[in-house]
């Protein structure tokens, strides 16, 4: 934005994409005391940076997909969950989910349970703002999702607005029902991945670390 006028209009109206492959290929003045090249210089050294750190998370994107695949393919199953929301749940219930006792305690975890908040002859719960607020989040993205793409779960908001629900408590619904979907396959899973057959007899297997 404060480059000179010559090259911002080069550069105006570019996306990130291409304003980073245009600035990492800039070719510099001799002078850097000159403002335009000092500028040049500027921009060649955030977008190679831009580069590197970018080539760097699909490193680890690519790292984290091949994980989470073997350890909990159950869960990338469902609809709305991708590799980032299924690891930050993995990491919430950790290697022995059966530890939580029950769905309930999962979902207390997450921060999804719901909270009596009834005054008079008026019942009703609120948001839950307690628990862990990553795999709330996590559980918020996947609702929205659903709320988006999935027709069933279109299904089930209409027919709570129709009751008179607002958006928040559809969507505290949305987010217990799916920490108990979650908590499930979960266990589910872990129950398979510790005890594997192998030449006859039953071995012990790390689960989720």
């Amino acid at each position: 934005m404060t480059a000179p006028e010559e090259l911002l209009k080069r550069l105006r109206g570019l996306s990130t994409k291409e304003l980073v492959s245009v600035a990492a290929r800039f070719r510099l003045g001799d002078d850097l005391r000159d403002v335009p090249a000092a500028t040049k210089f500027a921009l060649l050294s955030v977008a190679r940076r831009y580069e590197a750190l970018s080539e760097e998370i699909a490193d680890l994107d690519a790292h984290l997909d091949r994980l989470v695949a073997q350890v909990a393919p159950e869960l990338l199953s469902l609809v709305g969950i991708g590799t980032d929301n299924a690891a930050t749940l993995l990491i919430v219930a950790g290697d022995n989910p059966q530890r939580l006792g029950s769905e309930a305690s999962f979902a207390s975890l997450c921060g999804v349970s719901p909270v009596e908040a009834s005054s008079g002859k008026v019942v009703r719960h609120r948001l839950n703002r307690g628990g862990n607020r990553d795999a709330n989040r996590a559980l918020h993205l996947i609702c929205v999702v659903r709320m988006r793409v999935d027709e069933r779960t279109r299904r089930y908001v209409a027919r709570r607005t129709a009751e008179g629900k607002s958006k928040r408590e559809i969507m505290r619904c949305l987010k217990r029902y799916m920490a108990r979907e979650v908590y499930g396959l979960l266990v589910a899973g872990h129950r398979l991945r510790r005890f594997v057959p192998e030449e006859g007899r039953a071995v012990a297997v790390i689960g989720v670390t």
